[in-house]
């Protein structure tokens, strides 16, 4: 298989405070979508980088998993997994993602809790996403639980 490459795009008009910005995804998903400092940093409705960088790690784990499942003769009825990506003041300004949270609960026909456990650390280690942000950079945390 070739690399595969996909494609997100950005425009930004004005300052950092007042300004707004709109993001665009190659598969279309993402079309002139609004955010700002105020999505960013006041919740105001809207997407900003660190919610997308958390749903790109949800589901990327999601599908990191089922692949090992899969290996391992499971089959999930389902995988339910919310990221939250942490970002934090510095001393000296700025901001900085320090860790991200992975709370997954899982519905996995005859897996026993151990063997869930490690199929899920597995996966967290093992996701493109994971392996992108935790070369030491951040803590990424994971919480997994059968329901």
């Amino acid at each position: 298989m070739s690399d595969i490459k996909r494609k997100a795009s950005s425009v930004w008009v004005g300052t950092l405070p007042k300004g707004n910005g709109k993001l665009f995804s190659e598969s279309g998903v993402l079309q002139n979508t609004p955010y700002s400092f105020s999505t960013r940093f006041e919740n105001e409705k809207g997407t900003n980088p660190e919610e997308l960088i958390a749903a790109a790690h949800a589901g990327c784990f999601n599908m990191a998993l089922s692949a090992i499942l899969e290996k391992e003769g499971f089959v999930a009825d389902e995988l339910s997994t919310e990221a939250t990506c942490v970002m934090s003041a510095q001393e000296g300004g700025g901001f900085k993602i320090t860790e991200m949270q992975l709370i997954l609960k899982a519905k996995i026909p005859g897996i026993e809790k151990e063997k869930f456990l490690g199929l899920t650390k597995k996966a967290k280690a093992g996701c493109p996403v994971s392996q992108l942000l935790a070369p030491g950079l951040i803590e990424i945390s994971l919480d997994a639980a059968l329901v």
